[in-house]
């Protein structure tokens, strides 16, 4: 499987905050983020992408 979790970005003096597991697609729109997971779970997020680690099977959203 190739999903990710994806994880928020808040503060810099903070750890990311998972907001989501076994994300299947991430797409934008108006005012941010639309996250789609593998049990169609859905969740709209005013964030935009910081960054992937795809290895780690991670995506770092920033708000």
């Amino acid at each position: 499987m190739c999903e990710a979790n994806a994880y928020l970005i808040k503060s810099k003096d903070k750890d990311p905050e998972l907001i989501m597991e076994a994300v299947d697609t991430v797409e934008p729109e108006a005012d941010g983020l639309k996250l789609v997971s593998i049990f169609g779970e859905q969740k709209f997020i005013k964030a935009s992408v910081h960054s992937m680690s795809l290895v780690d099977h991670r995506v770092y959203l920033i708000e």
